[in-house]
């Protein structure tokens, strides 16, 4: 059986989160397939990688996420199979100032540091075999 490990390596999180394109693929419904990617924004706090569902827990990839627990990143040229860790509590405090110094000039933050939005945080870990 599939469990997470530790985090994703500090050069890892590093490399994704500077490249800014992070494609995101949580199973389809039927627990093999992955879906569409989507792309979505990544921050790092601590060392590991944090996303956020733009319409909160509404989010099909949010809901996919969270339901199958696993899925698969794209980013930087790098590919990882992932599991989905939802997050709550004061560590969004912290989140939200990572995207509020990742995204400052950006029109979207705002609804990115949203409770709405805060309410879908998953870390991403990696998936071991």
């Amino acid at each position: 059986m599939n469990t997470p490990t530790h985090q994703l390596s500090s050069e890892e999180v590093r490399v994704i989160v500077d490249a800014d394109d992070l494609h995101i693929s949580p199973l389809r419904a039927d627990g093999v397939t992955y879906g569409t990617p989507t792309w979505i924004w990544s921050v790092r706090v601590d060392d590991a990688l944090y996303v956020r569902a733009y319409h909160g827990q509404s989010s099909r990839w949010y809901q996919a996420a969270v339901l199958h627990k696993t899925g698969r990143i794209h980013a930087a040229g790098l590919t990882k199979e992932v599991v989905f860790e939802p997050i709550s509590g004061p560590l969004n405090d912290r989140i939200d100032a990572a995207y509020r110094a990742k995204y400052a000039s950006s029109p979207y933050l705002g609804a990115m540091i949203s409770s709405r939005a805060q309410a879908a945080t998953i870390r991403l870990a990696p998936l071991e075999s």
